[in-house]
Order: C-alpha cells, then structure tokens, then sequence
C-alpha cells in the first residue's frame, strides 16, 4: 500500500523515473549461461531430444523469413540432422544434416526426400576452439532463393520454388521418422521477419519453451538445459596412480594430465576422449608432492620438487616436450631448504621465471617468495618487496591479473611469526602485488562467521572486479569443494554452483581451479591420496558463468515478474490519477499466481514445498518452494536414505550406520566422518518444516509430520494399507515420475532399492489386471510403463500392455512397443524372445 500526502510536480517526475528503473529491472535479460543441448545416437531413440518450436502456435511469414541462432557441437554424436522445416501447406520439407566424422564439418541443406540444395563444408580446425557459432537459414520468399549461413560463411541457392506465403513448422532435433540427430546444442534462437520471435532458452526444468515475452510457444522433449550446467558441477573423469603423481591443464590443447615418473594420463576436455603414453625415460625428479607448471610458450610440462629429503644434488626440477611426450630432460638439482607443502606458484613467460610463495614445511610456515630462473635454472629469495606485510601461511590461493600486472593472494592459514608450535589461525584477507613496483597493498580483511575454509592454490581472476576460487574445510577427512566469487574491491563474496565432494586425509590431498575461456567452462581437479603415495585424480566442469542456486529457479519466476510489472503499472496509473484529480483510492492486495502451463500431462507431477521425492530424481523442497537438491551430497543422500528406510523399523544404530557407509575406514576416524555428515544432514533438513531428525534410544530416526510430503513415504503408506483404489491417481503421479533413486547408482543403495521394487511389483500387477477388467485402458498403460521401469522384460506387464493399446486402436504403438520390448529381451538374455506377437492379442 502506497500513501500519498502530498507531491509536488517534480516529485512526481523523480518518482516515476524510480518506477520505471524498477519497471527496467524486471524485464532485463538475465546475463548467465543458457540454451538447449540435444541428446542424439549416444542414447536410446525414446531419449533423443525433439523441439517443437512453435507447437503451441500457428505462425505465417511472407515476403520472407529466417531462422537463427547460436550452434555448438559435441562429439558424442557427430552425425545426424539438426533442424527440420515444413510448410503446414505443402508436402515439401527441409532438412539440416550435419557430418563431423572427417577432415570437414559437413552442413547440407536437402529438400528431404529429393536432393541436396547446399553443401557447407568448414574445416575442422575453423571450429576447433569455437564454442559457440552463428547458424542462420534465410527464406527469401520473394526472390525465391535460400542462402545457409555457418559462422562467418554464407552459401545459397536460387529458383528455389518457394511459395508466397509460409507456414513453418519448425523442429530441431528428432522429428517423426527423422532420428538419426547429433550432440548439439543452440542458444539465442530467433524466427521471423518483421515479426520476429525470440527465444532465449533459459528454462531450467520442464518441456515449456517460452519466448523473450514469457509466452509458452514451443514444446521439447528430453531436454537438456544449459543453465543448469552453470550450477552443477559435471564429472568428467578419473584416473588412479599406484605412485605419486601430478596434475596440470593444459588451455592451449585442451587437455588435463595426470602423470608419474613412468608415464602420463591425457584427457582432452572437448573430446572426451582419454590416452595413456608410458615415457621412453623415466622422470629424473623423485616425486613427493607431484608439484608442475607448464609453460605454452615452449610447449613443455616441468615437473618439480622444492626440497629433497633424501640424496643431495639429486634432479629437482625435469621437463618434457608435450608435443611428443617421450624423454624428460633434466632442468635443475638445486633447491631449497625445507618442503613447502600447499604453496601458491605464477609462471611469468616474458621474464621466464617461475615464482612461488608461502607453504608449510619443517613445522614453518612460509612468507618468502621464491623464483626460479628457467634460463640459469638456479631458485633465488625474493626480497625487494614494499608496502604491507603477508604473513606466513599455507593453503592460500593466487591468481594473475594482466591488466594490473599484478598477482593477488587470498586466505590461507598460518600465523604472524610462522611457527607451527604457536598455532594456526585462518585467514580471509587479500593482498596484491604490483609486479611493475614491487609494492604489497592489503586489499580487504573480512570478518568471518561460518566454518572455516581454505582456499585451492589456483584462482581465476578475469578483470579487476571478482575472482573465484574454490574453498573446502580440510580439516574434516571427507567434505565439499565449494565455488566462492569475492569482490576485489570489498571481499563481499556468494558461493555459486553446488559442491564437490573431497577425501583430505592427507597433507599432499590437493585440488585446484582453471578457467578455459575458448570452452567457456571451469575445470576442477581434485587429486586424492590415501597414503601419500596412491592417489586418484578426479575432473569436473562447470559452465561459465557459474550461478547461484537462487539464480538456477529465476526463471521460473519469470512470469511471476510480468505479474508484478502488470501490478505495478497499474498502481503507477492509479496513483497519476489520484494526484491529478486529488482523490485517494484504496488499493487491494494482489497475491501473484505462478504461471502454470494449460497443456500439462496427465500423471505430471507438481512439486510442492516442503517436500522431498526419491521417484525419479532426487528433489528437495524447503518451506518456500525453492530446489535445496544441491545441499545433498552423494554421502548426505545416502545417510538420508538409510535412515529413512531404517525409520520404517525404529531406526539405525550409529555402528551399523558406519558400518554401512566406511565399511573400510577405522573407527577413529569413522566417528568423525560420521558426525561432519550428521551435522550437514541436521542443517540441510532444517531447511523443511515438519520433518525432525533425532537420535533415541541409540537409534537414529527421521520423523515426518503430514505438513512435509515425502513420495516415498506416501508411497509406502498407501500400499502397505492396500487403499491404491481411492489413491490410484496420486500413485500413479508419483510413480511416473522416474524409477526409485534413479539417478542415485551407488550400491549403498540397492537394498533400499530392490525392498521398494518387492512391494510394488505385485501390487501394480494387481492394479493392471483391475484396470484391464475395468476397460481403463489408458491407465493399463500407464501401470505397465510404471512396471516396466521396475521390470523391463516383465512378460505380464507386456501382455497388457499390448491388448490395452489394441483396445484403444493404436496398433502402430503395440508393435513398435513390442518390438522394443524384445530388442532389450535379445540384449539381456542372449537369445530371441520365445512369444511372436500375435500370440499376444
């Protein structure tokens, strides 16, 4: 409510300008990562992704019209066709066909079903480090001609029969008979001519399209969304070495390597593709902490060491031609005079020097920096350094800023006089280091009241406004990477993306952060080691720009922000009225209604506050409606699991917990893991209300109050009390969206698994059976595709299944469900399946 006293005629314009500022913030475009990625031939036919542009939409274009957008390509599938275009009144179809499988990218333009129009071919290397390029198809409706644009080239063709008038139906991806589709993905679609339709593509979630308008237009199936990409980081890979080894990412190439003394993972981030060379020499340098840098300008990958605690005058510093990748030479013996675990390092090309800072080693942390000099190959102390003083520390991160010159160094521990014995403290300050005058300026110290972090030694630093780097509390054995982004100017920090889980037992545990800007992508490397010598080596990704979790679900407020901007327009045109006419209005209260779509599917789910669903995805709900999914970790879903199912039956006692969850660990060091995941579990659950976590009588509990809806609980309610007649439809709701704990692979949970199966198996067979008899044959199928989820040869579920779709005159769909069915039969069993198809009807 809005009271007016008085306003003068100035302050009605300085009002109204603050009106429309708001007005201009609801409706500007969002900034982060988005677009649509397509699954093509790496997956099933019924998992291929299908785009509708304008199903919900009858659109007629003359004169002339294009279509446009931004393309990227993976190489899960390089062949296939990538959009189709038909004409509601005409038989006669277009069709993009891509081929990337030899020396070229292949573009042809076909009127399907009679010849090719265009050819675009582009040469390999044109798109090597493209992400993302231009695709544009221009009707000309007038001149009759086409013309196909591929990043900077443009082809065409005339006497192209085009008609006056064009009513496209538009599709990309997999269109009726049209499955063969490639791994591509678009962003920034456009169709039109004077009337153009956008499309930004920035859902998170659902099979609605909307455009630049918030408008529901296009439909799409299997969809894959981009910004989703933005938040949750994707692993890529892993590698283990029985030795010590080292890790490193290489921008120029593309490619992350995980290397010993004897030979070197190579794993190519744009590719996916891994190889493994074994070195015609063995590294000269005795490895301990794995420590490297590769340096572009010569193209070589040098392995070091700091200090040697074994035989003086030993090889401390080695390189090796990434172009071969076959004999190490050996660079330097000299070093320094203690180890120096978990120091930050810069390579500087120009001065071809090599500087390192801090580290812990001796029981002393460090504050020196130190360069070593790739031409004498000799390390010497740098000391020329004014202005504020570094403490000593360890586990600090660095990053270099070219438009500064100037590094800048975050956080770490350590201490003021930088003995161990008089303890460690945290800290969360910034310090930059002109490199031109060699002066340190403390930037910021922020006050800091959650638990304490340290920083990975990389940083990524794009401008002078932020840097991100990753942080984790390394003094649980197992916790989470988390993406921190800090102003330069204030320390002012938000963590982005959701959390990276990290085993750090040992001191030579480390992970640290790359930014490719040609990908567009974050690439996190988490090496862990067991006994300091053993270690696994683990990759992820992350889209850039990286965002919130408050930022992931904006999207679905969109049209929630149109409602407000209808809301407040009309109270800007209330209130202009009351003034000039000097009478005051009441206002009423408007609650906005979140824009639902009209067409949703029958057995669609809505997710509902407060809520957790184990069918299908695993989803979490918190008391506003916000998606918390990223609070649960790998280890939080699998406790959070076990103690529900347990609750069934009293509880878990916490030595079958551990049991069940560090099989392999000791029991010290179990208790501790145990507690950090308990206390993770407690402050991601008291996110929701009515749901109590407690611990009784030795036993750990999760208690539900009706106020929070679990899936699996009231799944479980309502076949254990046999009332699925008067709750079929919510059953059915729940169970279609996905198999029990679908996406969760890990064999802690396949006995709560395979208990959820049991029960309903033969209780939807009874369900099939009464809704075969009842002649809902609508529901037949849908019980039989829960069942087949369950069961994919179950011969029952297939036998009704196939009569039920006879019943309803969909033949077609009988057979080609049968013939699906015994494709998998043949796969899984190794032989034909023994019943011909008209034996079933």
């Amino acid at each position: 409510m809005i009271k007016i006293i008085a306003v003068a005629k100035t302050s009605l314009c300085k009002y109204l300008c603050y009106i429309f500022l708001i007005l201009g913030y609801l409706i500007s475009p969002e900034t982060f990562s988005q677009g649509l990625k397509f699954s093509g031939g790496e997956v099933p036919i019924d998992k291929r992704t299908s785009y509708n542009v304008f199903s919900n939409k009858a659109v007629e274009f003359s004169q002339y019209f294009n279509i446009e957008c931004n393309l990227s390509l993976y190489p899960d599938t390089q062949i296939g066709y990538i959009i189709r275009i038909k004409n509601e009144n005409s038989n006669k179809i277009y069709n993009l066909f891509y081929d990337g499988q030899g020396q070229n990218h292949i573009f042809r333009f076909n009127e399907e079903g009679k010849s090719s129009l265009i050819t675009a071919e582009i040469d390999m290397d044109e798109l090597l480090n493209v992400h993302w390029f231009k695709m544009k198809i221009f009707f000309d409706l007038k001149n009759d001609s086409i013309k196909l644009t591929i990043h900077n080239h443009t082809f065409g063709i005339g006497n192209a029969n085009l008609p006056d008038k064009y009513y496209p139906v538009i599709v990309f991806g997999k269109s009726d008979h049209i499955i063969d589709v490639p791994s591509f993905a678009i962003k920034d679609l456009a169709a039109g001519n004077q009337e153009m339709y956008s499309f930004p593509l920035k859902e998170n979630e659902g099979n609605i399209v909307h455009d630049s308008n918030g408008k529901a237009l296009g439909e799409v199936s299997n969809p894959r969304w981009l910004i989703n990409d933005s938040y949750h980081w994707s692993f890529l890979a892993s590698f283990k070495s029985k030795t010590v080894a080292g890790a490193n990412y290489n921008r120029e190439k593309k490619e992350i390597y995980y290397f010993n003394r004897d030979s070197i993972y190579i794993y190519n981030v744009r590719s996916r593709k891994t190889s493994m060379r074994a070195f015609s020499n063995k590294c000269p340098v005795r490895l301990a902490l794995g420590t490297n840098f590769i340096n572009t300008d010569n193209n070589r990958l040098y392995a070091y060491e700091v200090y040697n605690e074994r035989v003086p005058e030993e090889v401390t510093m080695a390189s090796v031609d990434l172009t071969n990748l076959e004999n190490w030479e050996t660079e330097s013996t000299d070093e320094l005079l203690s180890q120096l675990h978990h120091h930050d390092s810069y390579l500087d090309p120009s001065t071809s020097r090599y500087t390192i800072f801090g580290g812990f080693g001796n029981m002393h942390y460090s504050k020196n920096f130190y360069s070593f000099d790739l031409n004498s190959r000799k390390w010497e102390i740098l000391e020329d350094f004014k202005g504020d003083t570094i403490f000593p520390r360890y586990f600090s991160s660095l990053g270099y800023l070219e438009k500064t010159n100037s590094i800048y160094i975050f956080g770490g521990m350590g201490n003021e006089s930088g003995e161990q014995v008089v303890g460690r403290k945290y800290f969360y300050d910034l310090h930059e280091i002109n490199l031109t005058t060699n002066r340190v300026i403390k930037r910021w110290e922020i006050p800091w009241t959650e638990d304490n972090v340290v920083p990975v030694r990389g940083m990524v630093i794009l401008n002078d406004s932020c840097f991100y780097t990753l942080c984790y509390p390394e003094h649980f054995s197992d916790s989470y990477l988390r993406l921190y982004q800090f102003s330069l100017k204030d320390g002012s920090y938000k963590i982005l993306g959701n959390s990276i889980p990290i085993h750090s037992d040992r001191i030579t545990t480390n992970a640290n952060l790359y930014y490719d800007k040609q990908l567009n992508c974050l690439y996190a490397i988490v090496q862990e080691f067991d006994d300091d010598i053993v270690s696994d080596l683990k990759v992820y990704s992350l889209a850039f720009p990286p965002i919130t979790a408050e930022d992931l679900v904006s999207y679905n407020h969109y049209t929630e922000k149109s409602a407000i901007l209808i809301i407040v327009i009309s109270c800007v045109v209330i209130i202009t009225i009351t003034i000039l006419f000097f009478k005051r209005k009441s206002y009423k209260k408007v609650h906005n209604i979140k824009h639902q779509p009209n067409n949703k599917k029958a057995g669609q789910t809505i997710l509902r506050p407060n809520s957790i669903y184990l069918f299908g995805d695993f989803t979490v709900r918190d008391r506003s409606g916000k998606d918390i999914t990223y609070m649960f970790s790998v280890r939080l879903k699998q406790m959070f699991c076990l103690i529900l199912q347990y609750s069934m039956e009293g509880g878990i006692t916490s030595q079958r917990l551990s049991d069940i969850l560090w099989p392999d660990r000791p029991k010290d060091k179990v208790k501790n893991s145990r507690n950090v995941t308990i206390n993770h579990l407690r402050k991601a659950l008291g996110e929701l209300d009515g749901i109590e976590f407690i611990h009784d009588k030795g036993f750990f509990k999760i208690v539900l109050e009706q106020e929070c809806y679990c899936d699996f609980v009231k799944c479980f309610d309502i076949i254990s009390a046999n009332k699925i007649d008067e709750n079929r439809e919510e059953l059915i709701a729940i169970l279609t969206r996905g198999k029990f704990l679908k996406s969760s692979d890990e064999a802690v949970f396949d006995p709560f698994k395979v208990e959820m199966e049991q029960k309903l198996e033969p209780a939807l067979l009874r369900e099939v059976e009464k809704s075969f008899i009842a002649e809902t044959y609508q529901v037949t199928i849908d019980l039989t595709d829960i069942l087949f989820s369950i069961d994919p040869l179950n011969d029952e579920a297939l036998v009704y299944q196939t009569k039920a779709l006879q019943k309803l005159k969909m033949n077609d769909e009988a057979r080609i469900r049968y013939q699906a069915f015994i494709t998998e039969y043949k796969k899984a069993m190794g032989s034909d399946y023994p019943h011909p198809y008209k034996n079933l009807i």
